[in-house]
């Protein structure tokens, strides 16, 4: 009815599925809150209160469709129990037409409100931002944002790992790179914004060069002195 379709993307990029991840990441937040402050509701079961987050969350008005997700789904707005102390219960009931009317209208204004949000996105990234070149049989280093079985401390981990060969060429937006065994477990599809090129150095460019490894000959020289 909205013509929504479906769009399959890689993992982490948030170019396709932004507002998933970001919603994703609310959802994850919001039960920590009871968490935190849970001597403040001791006396009560903590998934006795989910109702009332999901109420909280449906009723909140997004920053990207200006709508609250109830609004834009159902076509309507749950009612607190403050809202029937201030309006007549003869009268919030809509007819079928202006349900559709305002459901429609809320609907078409939020994917407004979404073109409008992910041309700003790419206006931005376009500024600072240079379209990848790459291609098969180049050598990759990638991102370890999302490797979660590296050793030792995240802070003192390797930013990139690699080199990697690109195997193939998904589309502009992914690569297939084939990793080594110690990477075996991971995905090898990786998007273009995870992955950067890799520059070999001298010693690698030209492997047969020898190395001028004796050290300059030291002269010394021996200044007149003057005695006054």
């Amino acid at each position: 009815m909205l013509g929504t379709k479906l769009a399959f993307s890689t993992a982490y990029h948030p170019q396709t599925d932004g507002l998933a991840e970001r919603m994703i990441q609310t959802m994850e937040d919001i039960p920590r809150r009871f968490c935190a402050y849970g001597m403040e509701y001791k006396d009560h079961e903590r998934c006795t209160l989910l109702p009332a987050v999901q109420l909280a969350f449906n009723t909140s008005q997004h920053s990207t469709t200006g709508k609250t997700p109830a609004l834009v789904e159902k076509g309507w707005n749950p009612l607190f129990p403050v809202d029937h102390l201030k309006k007549n219960l003869l009268t919030i009931h809509l007819t079928a037409k202006d349900f559709h009317y305002m459901w429609k209208r809320a609907c078409d204004t939020a994917s407004r409100c979404i073109a409008e949000a992910k041309e700003h996105n790419k206006q931005r990234w376009d500024k600072t931002n240079m379209e990848p070149d790459f291609k098969e049989g180049d050598l990759v280093l990638v991102s370890t944002l999302n490797f979660n079985n590296l050793e030792g401390p995240k802070k003192m981990r390797d930013s990139f790992v690699g080199p990697f060969t690109i195997i193939r060429m998904i589309g502009k937006n992914a690569v297939e790179v084939k990793l080594t065994e110690e990477f075996s477990r991971k995905h090898i599809v990786f998007p273009v914004s995870l992955v950067k090129p890799y520059f070999q150095t001298e010693e690698q460019k030209f492997p047969c060069r020898k190395k001028n490894l004796t050290p300059p000959e030291m002269v010394e020289v021996e200044l007149p002195r003057t005695c006054e």
